[in-house]
């Protein structure tokens, strides 16, 4: 069954989901107020140079100033990458980290000696501004294509790993070497398997005239200024995603329908696709169902088939995903029934990884499995669930705790955090004090206003349920207060109080 591609678009907001198997798989909102920035070109200026970090601060008309590592700095690219494949290493694994070649390009190219404050410099977006963070930048341009990433600043040739025929990685690296300038470089990417060389032609005449117009820009445009925006989101999806697997579009505005078949005949006439244009009263994503998943994805916890669960909990660190039971109670023994809930466990966690697009560190607390065969088929698992997502993963083994480690690469902000907002009441921590720790607070405070002013009187203000309870449950603790002070004490209820909040006052 062939994978969907559901476009929902309104002025204000647009959404994708594409749908694998009649399951919403990935989700990618974009919205005209919060227009994503990944892929922009910027001109730019150094404002700080942080020799600790080896990093620099380049102001690009954003909000946060964005944030350049020494590594993504163009000068010493070429030396960088000669130390990144030393030992053998292939050009085709240059997504590859290599610790080693990083710390001995630190050492021989001290930031400090590359960038000098009020510097200017071309820099493109490489990863959103996430949290509290600034964008992360690079001074390495590329201009992603249909079938090739363009990098005009960079004599290099990768071919994507997904494309894994020795003939045709051969046939594709001897093409793009024989038709590219002298000095620039591309990445071939995985839709470019089978391509004819006047698909590769094509893309490469459209980046490289892209790549003039940027760079006529840059020698007029002040500093900082925008140069180049990178495609909306329709088209960056249509552009990256819509391959042979992907087999129809379906899509609710007459605009982006005829901008999706004007691109797609431009950059990939010979794909095979149908697309749709909706056109009923019913939201095409009430339609499709698509709701109730988005909605359960902004859920901590989620419920396994079985009668198990799982808690999902996402923090600035890191986050986290807890195994449960639940309901669960098996057929068989224990074993058996730990094994087949974390064995369910592992198909919604990488599910709602991907759908979540939760990246960075997370760490997966399996319930614990006494056999180590066991473990070893949890993981398997969960490394063949992950091969379907598209962003790197790095999987640790299952410790004796029943614990993995694992990254996720992440590029944009996962759906939580863009859809949701910290909760003004608990300001995001997720929880507040219990109503009897802020009444046991009171009466700390009590004490100590008592004891430095004079009165005979003295007046609460707190919530109103926090009022209830002084009047009840804890109204000893306040006889006890006026017996010791000899002093009135009236409770007050304000509906407009915090849970958390009161005020004492001494008549």
């Amino acid at each position: 069954m062939g994978a969907e591609l559901v476009i929902n678009a309104a002025s204000h907001e647009t959404r994708i989901a594409l749908i694998e198997n009649g399951t919403i798989a990935e989700l990618y909102i974009e919205r005209s107020r919060e227009k994503g920035i990944v892929g922009n070109i910027y001109k730019g200026r150094v404002i700080r140079v942080l020799p600790g970090m080896q990093a620099a601060f380049v102001d690009i008309g954003l909000e946060k100033a964005a944030f350049l590592y020494v590594a993504d700095v163009f000068d010493a690219i070429e030396e960088y990458e000669s130390l990144l494949y030393a030992g053998g290493k292939k050009e085709d694994e240059s997504t590859e980290e290599d610790s080693h070649a990083r710390a001995e390009f630190r050492s021989l190219h001290p930031i400090e000696d590359l960038l000098q404050e009020g510097q200017e410099l071309l820099v493109q977006i490489s990863k959103e501004p996430l949290g509290t963070k600034g964008a992360r930048i690079t001074s390495h341009i590329s201009l992603p294509g249909r079938h090739l990433v363009y990098m005009p600043t960079v004599d290099h040739i990768g071919i994507s790993r997904r494309i894994e025929d020795e003939e045709e990685r051969e046939r594709l690296r001897e093409t793009v070497e024989r038709l590219k300038k002298p000095g620039s470089g591309y990445i071939v990417r995985t839709v470019s398997e089978g391509k004819s060389e006047e698909d590769l032609v094509a893309d490469m005449q459209y980046l490289t005239t892209l790549w003039e117009e940027i760079s006529s820009r840059q020698e007029k445009g002040a500093v900082p200024s925008l140069l180049h925006s990178d495609l909306d989101v329709v088209q960056k999806v249509v552009r990256d995603i819509v391959t042979e697997q992907v087999d129809k579009i379906v899509v609710d505005s007459q605009v982006d329908y005829d901008r999706i078949v004007h691109f797609i005949s431009t950059f990939a006439s010979k794909m095979k696709y149908t697309i749709e244009l909706y056109d009923e009263e019913e939201p095409i994503f009430d339609r499709y169902g698509l709701e109730v998943e988005i909605s359960r994805a902004l859920g901590r916890k989620v419920w396994l088939k079985s009668g198990g669960y799982i808690i999902i909990e996402q923090t600035e660190a890191l986050s986290a995903v807890d195994v449960n039971t639940g309901r669960f109670v098996g057929k068989h023994n224990l074993e058996d029934t730990i094994l087949k809930t974390n064995l369910e466990a592992v198909k919604e966690i990488a599910y709602q990884l991907r759908l979540r697009n939760i990246g960075g560190i997370i760490i997966i607390d399996f319930i614990d499995m006494e056999k180590e065969v066991n473990r070893e088929k949890v993981y398997g698992a969960l490394e063949e669930a992950l091969k379907a997502d598209k962003s790197k993963t790095n999987i640790l083994k299952i410790s004796e705790l029943g614990l993995v480690e694992m990254t996720r690469k992440r590029v944009r902000e996962n759906i939580s955090r863009m859809m949701c907002e910290p909760c003004s009441y608990c300001e995001g921590r997720g929880y507040i004090k219990s109503k009897i720790t802020v009444c046991h607070e009171i009466f700390r405070e009590l004490r100590r206003e008592m004891l430095d002013l004079r009165g005979s009187k003295a007046t609460v203000t707190v919530h109103p349920q926090v009022a209830d309870l002084l009047y009840d449950e804890e109204r000893r603790g306040l006889e006890e207060l006026e017996k010791k002070f000899k002093k009135r004490i009236t409770v007050r209820a304000k509906p407009g109080f915090h849970q958390e909040q009161f005020e004492i006052t001494i008549n």
